[in-house]
């Protein structure tokens, strides 16, 4: 792959923004307005007019090529209309931007296609729309057609694709073509895990030649490709540097955590109590220091149908990813349980895990109680808490290792 050199500025933002409109007919009215106002040689108007809203306000950055910059927000925060106008689909109400180079851009699933052509013929299309010549198409097109996966399906129409054919399609054209300036909105999550894998390491060899932009609410994707971080909310900036794992850590403070799933699939097993024993309160979370010992106290009204209940809890990251198993070795001691009357028993103890290595960060615990091999009761997310740490890490663990 060539090298073109590093530490030159390929995209400069300058005060970016956009709005829209709420209401349809006012939008085409307030357009309207605008374009008249263009022809006489006005300004259009800077200012929100009623039902208007900022989609992006205010954005600046610069991303040099050797860089990537993740790109992330909720739902709305901005991050696709940004990347339509990095892309000149639509045009900023203010600020300027620069592009340098040829850009390829993934922004919508199958954007750019002419479902009624083959896929051979809307790789030539696409590739000359980047600003490929017929010669640097022909010279790729087979390794185009090897990293999509479909040689036996390249002169079917594109319309008889699935979602993810089109992905790997507009995936290996924009990014076998080695590109000046790379955007990615999200398409990754439509590929099969295999896939995925394959464009992440290719995107680990173009990024030192080029310009990546790559939009996800994949977090470990993110903290795998980027080291440039954007957090968006409402269309404003929230949190623009190099501390990856910090910009992380922001979007996480954001998102809810409120919601519960029960399942009892048996009865006679009820929830008295859980909490952390040494937890402390912040920010209204609860939280413990990593290294510090976790010390969940569960109490339990169950049935004395249930003659070998095993607890346990599972540990997720806020990504709902399934990170550790909190398994006591032993059974639950006698003198943990005391019979309520014929029918019921309480169960009440504390499981204690030494010095816990989970990195800084938000996390959940479900409970899930198992009698002879079967589920007896279940609670998602029964209790949410916190890790501080002095290290902005991404991963989710920190080993413990020592020099020798």
């Amino acid at each position: 792959m060539e090298n073109r050199g590093s530490g030159e500025i390929l995209i400069k933002a300058e005060g970016v923004s956009k709005k829209f409109c709420k209401s349809l007919k006012r939008s085409l009215w307030y357009g309207m307005k605008d374009i008249g106002f263009e022809l006489i040689g006005r300004d259009r108007n800077r200012t929100l007019r009623k039902e208007e809203f900022w989609a992006v306000k205010d954005v600046s950055f610069e991303l040099r090529r050797g860089e990537c910059l993740g790109l992330i927000g909720h739902n709305g925060a901005g991050k696709s209309t940004l990347l339509k106008i990095l892309n000149g689909l639509i045009k900023p109400d203010t600020g300027r931007i620069e592009m340098r180079g040829k850009v390829g851009a993934l922004i919508e699933l199958g954007a750019g296609f002419n479902p009624i052509l083959t896929g051979r013929e809307n790789v030539f299309i696409n590739a000359a729309v980047l600003g490929f010549d017929k010669k640097e198409i022909e010279e790729k097109f087979d390794e185009i057609v090897e990293f999509a996966e479909l040689e036996e399906f390249i002169d079917t129409p594109v319309q008889n694709y699935s979602s993810g054919m089109k992905v790997r399609l507009g995936f290996a054209v924009a990014a076998q073509l080695e590109p000046d300036i790379l955007i990615i909105d999200e398409v990754l999550a439509v590929g099969d895990i295999g896939f995925r894998l394959k464009c992440l390491n290719l995107l680990d060899r173009l990024i030192a030649n080029c310009s990546v932009i790559f939009v996800s609410h994949q977090m470990p994707q993110v903290s795998r490709l980027s080291n440039q971080l954007m957090l968006l909310d409402h269309g404003k900036v929230v949190y623009t540097g190099s501390n990856v794992p910090s910009g992380i850590d922001q979007y996480y403070s954001m998102m809810s955590t409120k919601g519960l799933e029960f399942i009892n699939t048996e009865g006679g097993v009820e929830l008295l109590q859980i909490g952390i024993q040494n937890a402390q309160l912040t920010q209204g979370t609860l939280s413990v220091n990593h290294g510090d010992d976790l010390v969940v106290e569960i109490r339990l009204k169950i049935s004395n149908q249930y003659a070998n209940p095993k607890i346990h809890l599972i540990v997720f990251d806020l990504e709902q990813r399934p990170i550790g198993l909190i398994w006591p070795k032993e059974d639950i001691p006698n003198d943990k349980i005391t019979r309520i009357d014929s029918e019921f028993s309480e169960i009440h103890l504390n499981l204690k895990t030494d010095h816990i290595n989970l990195s800084k960060g938000i996390y959940s615990l479900t409970l899930s109680v198992t009698n002879d091999g079967e589920r007896v009761l279940r609670i998602s997310s029964v209790l949410t808490f916190q890790v501080l740490s002095d290290r902005d890490i991404w991963q989710p663990i920190e080993f413990e290792s020592y020099w020798s």
